[in-house]
């Protein structure tokens, strides 16, 4: 299977970014200039998402973990640090559980270890609509979901430019991520998280509620949890102030 990397910088230790559902490595592109000024960017493609082959076969969270992992051993110069957003939040804390020799930093960005007690009904509804829907019609829903009303107004291009990328992920590798997110549940792994991690949530996120991030600050020896003013699921791009405090956390 391909694997498609998106690498910006040229020294220091990597820093691997995990994108979210529907997405592709693309979408840190911004995140991705500021941090390599200072580290060697990772950024891959999941299965069946951008330039990333998939063989059409269902996977799970922990097959994605699976992938980072070889992306961050073909990188060599580990560990490294690792950042994921949503989908790529979830499966980050699955890879610094399951192969904490792979991960120095970590941060989490709206996300969660598990979906709740009715996730596999609600997500295979949603993989069924990703299938069935034209994607220029999900897009009002995502846009939404995405951004706070504010940001969309003042940054339409950001908006567009993430748009864009969600258009052209292939409809049925996005369903089957939505059948592996509904599959989801690390709750158990929480607590074998070893790296140190900053967790960040949306305050208006009600993809992943600040309830789920407080719950992996719980859950997390050492953690530190920050609720975002009036940010949504996508913070990490809805939220450039952040990134210094991200390069600090990971530079310790």
């Amino acid at each position: 299977m391909t694997r498609y990397v998106h690498r910006t910088g040229e020294h220091g230790r990597p820093v691997v970014l995990l994108h979210p559902l529907a997405l592709s490595g693309a979408v840190w592109d911004p995140v991705a200039a500021y941090l390599g000024t200072r580290q060697r960017v990772l950024a891959p493609d999941a299965r069946g998402h951008g330039k990333s082959g998939w063989d059409g076969a269902e996977f799970t969270v922990a097959d994605m973990a699976a992938d980072a992992a070889a992306v961050i051993e073909e990188a060599g110069d580990g560990p490294a640090d690792v950042i994921g957003l949503s989908m790529g939040g979830s499966t980050a804390l699955v890879l610094a559980a399951t192969r904490p020799e792979l991960v120095h930093r970590l941060v989490l960005a709206d996300a969660t270890a598990c979906y709740g007690p009715n996730r596999v009904a609600e997500w295979a509804e949603r993989a069924e609509r990703a299938e069935r829907v034209p994607r220029a019609q999900q897009l009002t829903f995502q846009r939404d979901r995405w951004f706070a009303e504010e940001f969309r107004a003042q940054h339409p291009e950001e908006v567009e430019r993430v748009c864009d990328i969600f258009l052209a992920t292939d409809s049925a590798a996005h369903a089957a991520a939505c059948r592996a997110l509904g599959a989801l549940d690390a709750t158990g792994l929480v607590p074998q998280v070893r790296a140190e991690t900053l967790i960040l949530v949306g305050e208006e996120d009600y993809a992943t509620p600040p309830a789920m991030a407080e719950a992996l600050a719980a859950g997390i020896p050492g953690s530190r949890l920050e609720v975002l003013a009036r940010t949504r699921h996508l913070s990490l791009l809805e939220r450039p102030d952040l990134w210094p405090a991200v390069a600090a956390h990971l530079a310790g």
